[in-house]
């Protein structure tokens, strides 16, 4: 009888986790992620079966420690790789004494084409509920077959003196989070699922990568959406709040790739879509008191490129607009570049400043739909200090910008 090593390997699953023959694929999968199932692995379960489960919709937190090594810029890391190897050695070693283990898969992004899979697994099916809100829905099996999935170590009833003993110090009574880019792992203590503004932060980071090398731009803008047209939009965050009831979602982050447009989290609108085509137009929208930057001007692509790397807030300047830490900004503006001409997408560069006051979300709402119907003259800068005081920044930020990039 010829031998089958798939039948062993079923028998030998079966043998370990009686009562669970259909899962054995799945405690296999997690075994390799250094996860051993005592008793069952409840995979995929909605809300509702969560709930049964005993989930419950924890009060949300924010501001708790991000710790990231891996750094995409070189730099310095949060955590060294060794404390981050004792760290997940202790999170496995903890997850394979639970008897119940959560499993949920999901997306970053909702195009299958330049979207990053994730896996979570988890000790507490509250916290699948939490992230499972924030995770895009994907096929069955699709993490499974996907090359490089992210994987996402849920600990939520770990001591809290997790951090002490690998050498992170006292990380609190709330947990804390933590992610290693070169390894693509995401490791949530006690109640960090509850801070989502820190869960997506070092989710962008993992997924960054992926996402590029897939054909997508991971920036940080929001969608607008006027009538027929789909607006880029990059904002100081007093803008984005004025307007936030015109856009798709008020936290930062989309893909831009040629299939269209997404978020990178779900929205929590179901009667949208989940891609949206190509913008229209992009939106650099400046803060300048100056007189310098007109209410608002069209931009060439070399412009446009300038003034997203530069990304210029009266006085501050905010590379690429980003909020997400461990970008290559300069990278991004020049990827940032090659889709706006291989796709001719107009862009336009807006001064929300109005004296002392700023604009609101009812006028980039009439500038949008101006700038949409009626030919919209040209930025053409004059000599200013502004634009030496851009000039300084980017030069002594960057080292040489490409000849292509213009202010």
């Amino acid at each position: 009888m010829q031998f089958q090593p798939h039948i062993l390997k079923r028998k030998f699953l079966q043998t370990c986790f009686p009562g669970r023959a259909l899962s054995y694929g799945l405690n296999w999968a997690l075994a390799g992620r250094g996860v051993v199932v005592q008793d069952k692995a409840f995979q995929n379960l909605t809300s509702s079966e969560l709930q049964q489960k005993g989930a419950t919709i924890a009060e949300s937190l924010s501001g708790l420690p991000v710790h990231v090594r891996g750094n995409l810029l070189g730099g310095y890391s949060d955590i060294s790789k060794a404390q981050y190897s004792r760290l997940l050695k202790q999170i496995t070693t903890h997850l394979s004494s639970i008897s119940n283990i959560f499993v949920q898969d999901g997306a970053i992004g909702s195009s299958s084409q330049c979207d990053a899979k994730v896996r979570v697994i988890s000790d507490s099916p509250s916290a699948v509920l939490k992230l499972s809100s924030i995770l895009w829905k994907t096929p069955n099996r699709a993490v499974s077959h996907d090359s490089c999935p992210l994987t996402v170590y849920v600990a939520a009833s770990i001591s809290p003196g997790v951090g002490d003993a690998v050498g992170l110090g006292d990380q609190g009574n709330s947990g804390f989070i933590s992610a290693d880019i070169e390894r693509s792992s995401l490791i949530l203590c006690g109640k960090a699922f509850s801070d989502v503004n820190g869960i997506k932060e070092a989710l962008a980071a993992l997924s960054g990568p992926i996402i590029t090398a897939r054909g997508g731009l991971l920036l940080s803008a929001r969608l607008l959406v006027s009538c027929d047209s789909v607006i880029l939009l990059f904002a100081p965050e007093d803008t984005i709040q004025s307007c936030a009831n015109l856009l798709v979602s008020a936290d930062p982050g989309v893909i831009l790739s040629s299939q269209g447009v997404m978020p990178l989290f779900q929205t929590g609108n179901t009667d949208g879509p989940d891609t949206f085509k190509l913008p229209s137009a992009i939106l650099l929208a400046s803060s300048d008191s100056s007189g310098i930057i007109p209410s608002v001007a069209k931009l060439s692509p070399g412009q446009a490129a300038y003034h997203f790397l530069a990304g210029y807030q009266d006085g501050k300047f905010v590379p690429a607009y980003s909020k997400f830490l461990y970008i290559n900004a300069l990278e991004l503006a020049k990827a940032f570049l090659s889709k706006l001409k291989d796709h001719q997408i107009w862009s336009y560069l807006v001064n929300v400043k109005k004296g002392e006051t700023s604009v609101t979300g009812k006028d980039l709402s009439e500038m949008v739909q101006s700038m949409l119907s009626k030919n919209i003259p040209p930025f053409e800068p004059k000599g200013s200090e502004l634009q030496e005081k851009y000039k300084i920044f980017l030069s002594g930020k960057f080292g040489e910008i490409p000849k292509e990039f213009s202010f």
